[in-house]
């Protein structure tokens, strides 16, 4: 392939590259055996979080290779570096859960350190877990930096008695334990069988929700998100996407040319249309915070209310990623939106064109199996729903896929508990009542620290049989696998003294999905006098260490739990330095 001469006059890498002073610099390159050639090309970083925690991660290292050959085709010169991934799996159900959002933090500020450090021109990010999708995005829309993202691919299906099974069966088995219904030996079997090779969680859930975002919002090549990890063909979809990087490059294509308002709505339909994660409504803020533009869990939670649900995926669903896949993938999905009138098709992606041009090239139609027709959707609205109240006056937000009507209207007395440890306590032990609402708090971003999700606690309340017999509310949140009416994200937190903090045992509280509303039967008056007995936040043991720094710094739920002022107050565009 003929080399294209890029000129570096106005790129960040000719801080390290260009010039007699930069001699010193130039020499390190040498001591790596890079060309001298190599070193006169734009330098591309190549980010990705492989690490051995867990399947999600395992096999990015060898997708990276493939992403660096296609950079070197295009001219130009790959560094890779790594960050870190605090996996949910693994996290999940105890204290390392509290390192799970600030890891999002943590790897966007990372891979902002490690471009700025060193004046990479461009960045391709390679993610699998759930936080890392978003803290990849965040990155690339904070340095505003020609970018593209790619996944690592989904788990394939687990098998047993002639079923897929997930993590998630694997998590409710433990309630059907607890309950008695499940042996050990099935238990045994189960885990064993059940996340059969590398790749993120197969269903619905955070890492395939936001992994569609990626897609959706224009980050990533079309359909490079559905191909499981194990399949040779993501080393394709590398390779094309460090080609296509160094398109955009030459285009002076940014991230923020790509990431928009208009995409952002995009990537909203999506999870809304696919029964994503809720955990999207934390994550599009936040993406949109780093771009400097308003777009909050009330913006979101707006899109989701009018948007027809119409892929059938797990938790609430009966397909996995491999099955939207072989389906046609997101972009399949885009064109049923399309067709609705429900897409911005001027929006620019990774490709260089446009939305509306890469939807003209789809030929597949909706299998009315995994993907149905938009004209006859599951439901008319999405899977997941926002809602406001005298309890979360700063809104909230709760999954219906997979829900009838009828089960997305609860009122019962609350049962309230200070921490996910003591709600799980009691749900193993059976200690709470049909009809009742289990109030969860002091889990926000601030007052957990961290905002914990609680799959374990949903995921033994369903093992039981008793999903529909209950509800939850928390100011945490709640994992892309959890199904039940489980209400999430409530604001103003409890640390704060947002009403859920003032909840008492036997308080009646209502939740109206189809309303979107989410309130307790107490008066204005009622709630201000209680406030005077408020004791303030829970004592917590995190009084130094990142999980400190992070509760000091971090904002509200409502505005994607960020933890710096964001592109509105930058003085300056990194690229242009």
């Amino acid at each position: 392939m003929l080399k294209k001469k890029f000129d570096k006059s106005n790129l960040p890498s000719r801080h390290v590259t260009e010039g007699p002073s930069r001699a010193p610099h130039r020499s390190y390159y040498y001591a790596m055996g890079i060309s001298e050639e190599e070193i006169a090309q734009p330098f591309v970083g190549v980010a990705t979080c492989w690490n051995e925690a867990a399947p999600c991660n395992i096999a990015l290292n060898r997708q990276a290779q493939a992403v660096k050959m296609g950079v070197k085709a295009a001219s130009g010169t790959p560094r890779e570096f790594t960050t870190i991934t605090v996996t949910d799996g693994i996290a999940m159900g105890h204290e390392g859960m509290r390192s799970s959002l600030a890891s999002r933090e943590a790897i966007a500020d990372t891979v902002e350190l490690t471009m700025r450090g060193h004046c990479y021109d461009a960045l391709v990010g390679l993610a699998g877990c759930d936080k890392s999708l978003p803290g990849m995005m965040m990155a690339m829309v904070r340095l505003n930096v020609p970018s593209v993202f790619i996944y690592g691919g989904s788990i394939l299906p687990g098998r047993l008695n002639g079923q897929d099974v997930t993590v998630q069966d694997v998590f409710e088995a433990v309630g059907r334990h607890q309950a008695g219904d499940y042996s050990d030996e099935e238990l045994a079997v189960l885990e064993r069988v059940a996340c059969p090779s590398a790749g993120a969680c197969g269903g619905q859930f955070t890492a395939n929700t936001m992994a569609c975002v990626s897609e959706a919002i224009g980050l990533a090549l079309p359909n490079s998100s559905g191909a499981p990890a194990p399949y040779e063909s993501r080393d394709q979809y590398g390779e094309a996407s460090g080609e296509a990087v160094m398109n955009l490059l030459e285009k002076n294509i940014r991230a923020r040319d790509i990431v928009t308002l208009k995409s952002l709505q995009n990537a909203a339909r999506v999870v809304a249309c696919t029964g994503g994660s809720t955990n999207a409504g934390l994550h599009l803020p936040a993406i949109a915070h780093e771009a400097g533009i308003d777009f909050d869990l009330d913006d979101v939670c707006e899109i989701f209310r009018d948007t027809p649900y119409f892929v059938d995926l797990k938790p609430g669903g009966k397909y996995v990623a491999k099955d939207l896949y072989e389906a046609g993938g997101v972009p399949v999905v885009m064109n049923e939106l399309r067709k609705a009138g429900l897409i911005h098709e001027d929006c620019i992606t990774a490709t260089g064109e446009t939305m509306g041009e890469e939807l003209d090239k789809i030929t597949r139609k909706a299998d009315g199996r995994v993907i149905y027709p938009v004209e006859t959707p599951i439901t008319k609205t999405g899977g997941v729903v926002g809602l406001k109240g005298n309890l979360a006056p700063e809104g909230a937000i709760v999954k219906v896929a997979g829900m009838s009507e009828a089960d997305q209207v609860f009122t019962g007395p609350a049962r309230v508990f200070e921490c996910e440890e003591d709600a799980f306590a009691a749900v193993r032990a059976r200690e709470y009542k049909e009809g009742e609402v289990i109030v969860i708090r002091n889990e926000g971003p601030a007052g957990g620290p961290g905002m914990r999700e609680m799959l374990a606690t949903t995921a033994a309340l369903s093992g039981q049989g008793m999903g529909k017999k209950v509800a939850l509310i928390t100011d945490g949140r709640f994992s892309g696998a959890t199904r039940g009416f489980c209400v999430g994200h409530v604001g103003p937190e409890a640390a704060h003294c947002g009403p859920i903090a003032l909840i008492r045992n036997g308080d009646m509280i209502t939740i109206d999905a189809i309303k979107g509303a989410l309130s307790v039967d107490l008066t204005d008056e009622e709630l201000e006098e209680r406030k005077k007995d408020w004791a303030g936040p829970k004592p917590t043991i995190y009084a130094s260490g990142a999980l400190w720094k992070y509760a000091q710094l971090v904002g509200s739920t409502r505005l994607g739990a960020v933890t710096h002022p964001g592109a509105k107050e930058e003085a300056h565009v990194y690229m242009d330095l």
